[in-house]
């Protein structure tokens, strides 16, 4: 009668174990980013070249997530842009639009180098050689799913492939974004 008992422990710790929650969404990299909500829920997500990124701090006081959508001068820049602190490269990616108005339901072109006019997109990290941005053949897009003024939500998505001086390529896709945004 002792083996009923100690096959039911072996058993239990045995499904203990092993029945661990997949917090990674099961190796499907999409599933890993959030929702695409459109209800102000400050998350953002993407791949950057099929790896999932999001918001991540290490603890330390760094922004790891902005939105803002700005009037300066009598022109309009928008700007979503967050970073996974908790690796070696911080990674960060950023979307914006420069000297221009956005609208909900419309699509921008990202196909400007970074501090130009227009939309970019940029990737970067911890050094200056990993510095990535859309250029007139790396191009992408972003589009405004949501844009309340009242409750200052914006929602979209956006994809772009970006260059570095070396030449060489990242491309992000899936990305998401659901943010309140400052004025």
């Amino acid at each position: 009668m002792k083996y009923p008992i100690q096959l039911f422990i072996a058993l239990l710790i045995t499904l203990t174990t092993s029945c661990q929650s997949d917090d990674d969404g099961g190796g499907d990299p999409i599933s890993q980013l959030p929702e695409a909500t459109q209800t102000g829920e400050n998350t953002a997500g993407c791949l950057v070249d099929g790896v999932p990124l999001t918001p991540k701090s290490n603890g330390g006081i760094n922004s790891v997530f902005q939105c803002f959508y700005q009037q300066v001068d009598g022109e309009f820049f928008f700007n979503i842009s967050f970073t996974d602190n908790t690796g070696e490269d911080n990674l960060n990616v950023s979307v914006r639009s420069r000297m221009m108005e956005i609208s909900e339901g419309e699509t921008y072109i990202l196909n400007i180098g970074a501090f130009s006019e227009s939309g970019y997109g940029a990737v970067y990290g911890g050094s200056s050689t990993s510095f990535y941005s859309t250029s007139t053949n790396n191009t992408g897009q972003l589009t405004i799913s949501k844009l309340d003024f009242n409750n200052n939500i914006v929602s979209g998505t956006f994809f772009f492939d970006a260059v570095n001086n070396s030449g060489e390529t990242v491309s992000i896709t899936e990305g998401r974004f659901d943010a309140q945004f400052t004025q």
